[in-house]
């Protein structure tokens, strides 16, 4: 195991489950006989490779009880498809949704895995007929198969990001009307929500999402936040993360604790405010 801070020990995720749900969450895990927020989310939220993800920092800082229900990878359809994980978000005080890419969802078009979102499963008929030249067999991950597609056809590609861009806002609005709490939407990464393009930007996180999409659902949302890491934050690399030395890339794509402090802090006075 390597780490950028000797000393700081393995990093252990706890993980746990609640109630029914097949779904593994970062512990300790959470009391929820007891007033709580939750966060829901991806990689981010999560934390991985990060000590301290920003739910326990927001945690710490504001003393309320908050429950990480952030899933590696994970994409709109892992919570919609999962009742327990829904009741329990909506009988929070407030419940965080990070702003998740539109590629990690079953449509019209492929299917993916119902917990391992990033997990492609197989192409339909549609899709397969679109694209004659492509072999969706050799495939696993949803990323990887949308940017060959991009390679293979720009122009046809835009039909297959339409189609996610569409089923993405109905599934967030969905998301958002189903929690029968209050809820702040929440937009992080390198740089704000760009502007709607001719061509889909493969290498920008979330994937696909634009201004026009945020503006379609930011209202069935009590508040809505972007955090933009800062530069002194983003300078910080991978400092203060844990991880293997196989898994450097994957860190350094990813938000470290200094990252992870700016989001508590931006998320802690409305959490207070709204809780």
């Amino acid at each position: 195991m390597a780490y950028e801070n000797p000393g700081d020990g393995s990093l252990d995720y706890y993980p746990c489950r609640y109630g029914t749900s097949r779904l593994l969450f970062r512990g300790p895990r959470r009391d929820l006989g007891a007033p709580y927020c939750v966060t829901l989310g991806g990689t981010e939220t999560y934390g991985k490779f990060v000590p301290e993800p920003y739910p326990a920092l927001l945690e710490s800082g504001s003393g309320l009880r908050v429950v990480n229900l952030g899933c590696v990878n994970a994409g709109i359809d892992v919570y919609l498809k999962d009742p327990e994980v829904l009741a329990i978000a909506s009988k929070a005080q407030v419940t965080v949704v990070q702003v998740l890419g539109a590629q990690n969802q079953t449509n019209r078009f492929y299917a993916v895995h119902p917990r391992r979102n990033d997990r492609f499963l197989h192409a339909t008929p549609i899709l397969q007929t679109i694209f004659r030249e492509v072999d969706f067999t050799e495939f696993n991950f949803t990323r990887h198969m949308l940017q060959t597609l991009q390679h293979v056809s720009s122009d046809k590609f835009e039909v297959v990001a339409e189609e996610l861009r569409a089923a993405w806002v109905g599934r967030m609005r969905n998301l958002l009307t189903n929690l029968s709490c209050k809820t702040i939407l929440l937009w992080l990464s390198k740089a704000p929500p760009p502007t709607p393009g001719r061509r889909a930007d493969l290498s920008l996180d979330p994937l696909l999402i634009d201004t026009e999409m945020i503006a379609a659902v930011r209202s069935h949302a009590t508040r809505y936040i972007e955090v933009v890491p800062s530069a002194e934050a983003s300078s910080q690399g991978t400092k203060g993360m844990a991880f293997a030395e196989l898994d450097r890339v994957a860190a350094s794509g990813l938000p470290g604790p200094a990252t992870h402090r700016e989001v508590a802090e931006a998320l802690a006075a409305e959490l207070l405010r709204l809780s």
